[in-house]
């Protein structure tokens, strides 16, 4: 082995630690050099495989069990695992939204002097997702034998499931941009993962909380699936979700002064 004159080895560790000190993306925070294609295809692909994974499993179950109870089991077990590695994989490309509340939400707080996307960026990551949750749901249609569109008669249009909505929504919008306030976005892929997976049980809606996603499972007249006369009502409701949402992170994660009157930043 040859050895490294003391200078060298100096310099390499300079780099090193140089290298090892600089920004990374962090799942749940658009990368702001990644091209808009590459972020909008992340999008698409993303929210695909979300809705494959949540109209998939829950074909799956209905298959295997009659019993509802194991049959939403399946169907959470798997949104968890898929959403986990999805957002894994491709936040550090688009920041790993697949849902157009959580990109509204970056979009008002980028607007109001935080970091996020623009309007122009909004303008593609929306219309990437609903392709996205559309095809997803023929892609699960098509693999079970299913036929690949056809619209859902499982009415979800209840007041309880509506506010169930808001609720799933909102704790959404909670998490993530609390997460972002206080530096944790590294946790996002277990921590948002898990909530949508609890919020199966404790929503009444089983926690859609995605206005793509619900257009998406509108296409399939399946476990998952939700009658397209229920869809405007579910929206609208997660659209209220996300002003309840932003609404509570800034009382929540309230930035404090320091002694000379300038914003504290969070911890």
């Amino acid at each position: 082995m040859t050895a490294i004159e003391p200078a060298a080895r100096d310099a390499i560790a300079a780099d090193s630690s140089a290298a090892d000190s600089s920004p990374q993306p962090a799942p749940g925070a658009t990368p702001p050099r990644t091209p808009l294609i590459a972020r909008a295809a992340a999008e698409l692909v993303g929210t695909a495989a979300l809705v494959a994974v949540v109209v998939g499993s829950g074909i799956q179950a209905t298959e295997l069990t009659d019993d509802v109870a194991l049959q939403l089991l399946a169907n959470s077990t798997a949104t968890v695992f898929g959403l986990g590695v999805l957002i894994a994989l491709l936040g550090p490309v688009s920041g790993a939204h697949f849902n157009p509340a959580v990109t509204l939400a970056e979009w008002w707080t980028a607007r109001r002097g935080g970091a996020g996307v623009n309007a122009g960026e909004v303008a593609v990551y929306v219309p990437s997702q609903i392709a996205g949750a559309i095809a997803g749901a023929v892609l699960a249609d098509a693999m079970f034998g299913e036929p690949l569109v056809r619209w859902s008669t499982h009415d979800r249009s209840a007041g309880n499931l509506l506010l169930g909505e808001v609720v799933a929504t909102a704790g959404l919008v909670l998490l993530i941009f609390g997460l972002a306030r206080t530096d944790r976005l590294r946790f996002a892929p277990f921590a948002v993962a898990s909530y949508i997976g609890a919020a199966y049980w404790f929503t009444s809606s089983t926690s859609f909380a995605n206005p793509a996603v619900t257009i998406g499972r509108a296409f399939t007249d399946t476990f998952a699936g939700i009658a397209p006369a229920s869809v405007a009502g579910f929206i609208g409701m997660q659209l209220v979700g996300v002003v309840v949402g932003l609404a509570l992170v800034a009382v929540i994660f309230m930035r404090g002064k320091t002694d000379t009157g300038t914003p504290a930043v969070a911890a």
